[in-house]
């Protein structure tokens, strides 16, 4: 299938913007994954490209937080086999799923990516104010291992973000804030290198499956790049709640045309 020049701008425009509300407020995936599937590209190969082509993102996201995760490198490592794991088995998941029965669970897994969108805020609220509340020494739970509990969140979360991953960051940042006392900027920095790694796990699979558009990855890549060092710029004058609500909204109505389609 060849695209016209039309639709790869179309393609690059959406993912500049999912990049930017990536960095603003979360959800981009809601913006670039219609848009792929609205210039032809199967629900399935479109989900997958969609991940492949959002790494970047993910890793930029790791590495601006590197200073918050020094002291908690540990744990990091151990949620982190617990999240590939997940990963490999969500994205096995995803593989063996035939492109008819994916097409009919997106608008299902589009209402739950708008769900945990919608709390992020209290989410995030939650976590910090857990924290606050907390009557251990800060150093007793940089040094505490991870639960099996928690690994097991991890697991599941991951699971889900290998199979779809729209909002696996907010799922993540509930399930880590259950488990630890942390303060939010911490969770939040381990949240990014547990997405990193799920993402990265599942677009290596991804990858050798035949069902990436690599034509598409490296315009997608960049533009993702580009946009969220936009979006990064924008925060100041951009309202994250307003811009919440409207991907939610556009989620909502797509998840509505592939209900009548």
């Amino acid at each position: 299938m060849t695209m016209s020049s039309l639709d790869l701008l179309a393609v690059a425009g959406a993912t500049f913007l999912a990049g930017g509300i990536n960095s603003l407020a979360g959800g981009g995936t809601l913006i670039s994954f219609p848009v792929l599937i609205a210039v032809g590209v199967p629900a399935l190969p479109a989900n997958i490209t969609n991940t492949v082509s959002l790494c970047p993102g993910y890793l930029s996201g790791a590495v601006a937080q590197s200073d918050d995760l020094a002291s908690q490198k540990g744990r990091a490592r151990r949620l982190a086999v617990a999240g590939l794991l997940g990963g490999v088995i969500g994205s096995l998941l995803l593989e063996a799923t035939p492109n008819s029965d994916f097409h009919t669970a997106v608008p299902w897994l589009i209402l739950i990516s708008c769900a945990l969108l919608v709390t992020q805020n209290r989410v995030r609220a939650w976590v910090n104010e857990r924290a606050e509340r907390s009557t251990a020494p800060p150093a007793s739970s940089i040094r505490r291992d991870p639960s099996i509990g928690a690994a097991l969140a991890v697991f599941a979360a991951a699971i889900y973000g290998g199979f779809f991953g729209a909002g696996l960051g907010i799922m993540l940042l509930g399930l880590l804030g259950l488990f630890t006392d942390d303060s939010l900027r911490r969770v939040n920095a381990l949240k990014q290198v547990l997405s990193l790694v799920i993402n990265v796990c599942a677009a290596l699979i991804f990858s050798v499956s035949g069902n990436v558009r690599w034509e598409l990855v490296p315009i997608m890549a960049i533009a993702a790049l580009l946009g969220g060092y936009a979006g990064g710029r924008l925060t100041t004058f951009v309202n994250p709640t307003a811009l919440r609500w409207t991907v939610v909204a556009f989620g909502l109505i797509v998840a509505l045309k592939f209900w009548l389609s």
